[in-house]
């Protein structure tokens, strides 16, 4: 490598929410000679951080630009709604948007939900950011629905939260510009997939399969024949056995064929 080329490296972008410290362990284990670098962004920015090639790819929240991005969903996330724990929603396992339809409910701008119709009663005005709802819930003044992720994210101990049943979710995916499929990316699909290193459809594993196979030595040392030199003419089947001495097959053969002729028939003259 000459000194103008730079050393590979991937860079992953995540939003709020998601956790990728087991994948980005994988990788460490599979390439640790090509570091991973980590940044997070807000759900609204990751799309523009992948088209200005911020990132190499992208642990993003659905809808995507279909006609830009690749996608792989990951998984969908469970919704709910947050709430102090001396609410009256406290007290259930789950609730239905329709038990918030009396409830000021906060819908901020960076919500991630999508909604059609947000339930409840509208706040005064939209908190910036989801952050700043869950503190406005902690004070009393309304409750705010979410992924579960971002609950889990922002906890605090005077709050608690509960699922909506038929409120909207949000699914997780792997995203990255189409056109920008690199070896690295697929390296990385292949670990969100969960294949293993070993797998034919890895683009490592290919490369070790292309690679010439060796003798591996034995526990004494001693280096091992294939299996094609086993079963040739001098193998269990051949007409000589290891040592030279008479087979099954053939009696005559070896150092012991003239004895065997004695104790045949005497032969005649014709």
């Amino acid at each position: 490598m000459t000194g103008s080329e730079a050393s590979p490296s991937f860079r992953l972008a995540y939003v709020p929410g998601v956790t990728p410290a087991k994948w980005v362990r994988i990788w460490n284990e599979r390439l640790p000679d090509v570091p991973l670098t980590l940044l997070q962004v807000p759900a609204a920015e990751a799309p523009e951080a992948l088209r200005d090639r911020a990132a190499d790819a992208g642990l993003v929240r659905l809808p995507v630009d279909r006609t830009f991005f690749s996608a792989i969903p990951l998984y969908t996330e469970t919704t709910v709604v947050v709430v102090p724990k001396d609410h009256v929603v406290s007290a259930v396992d789950e609730v239905s948007i329709g038990d918030l339809a009396d409830e000021v409910v906060f819908h901020p701008l960076d919500d991630v939900l999508g909604w059609e119709q947000p339930p409840g009663q509208p706040a005064f005005e939209r908190p910036a950011t989801t952050e700043d709802a869950i503190e406005l819930v902690a004070a009393g003044v309304g409750l705010l629905v979410v992924p579960q992720s971002l609950a889990r994210l922002y906890h605090r101990r005077d709050l608690t939260y509960r699922p909506v049943v038929d409120a909207p979710q949000s699914a997780v995916a792997l995203s990255w510009p189409e056109d920008a499929t690199t070896d690295l990316v697929e390296d990385f699909i292949g670990i969100v997939r969960g294949r293993t290193v070993n797998s034919t459809r890895g683009r490592t594993a290919a490369k070790a399969a292309a690679q010439p196979k060796r003798e591996r030595p034995d526990a004494a040392g001693v280096r091992r024949q294939p299996a094609a030199a086993k079963n040739g003419k001098t193998g269990k089947t051949g007409r000589t056995g290891k040592t030279g001495k008479p087979t099954a097959r053939n009696p005559r053969s070896g150092s012991g064929g003239s004895q065997g002729n004695r104790r045949g028939k005497p032969r005649g003259r014709s």
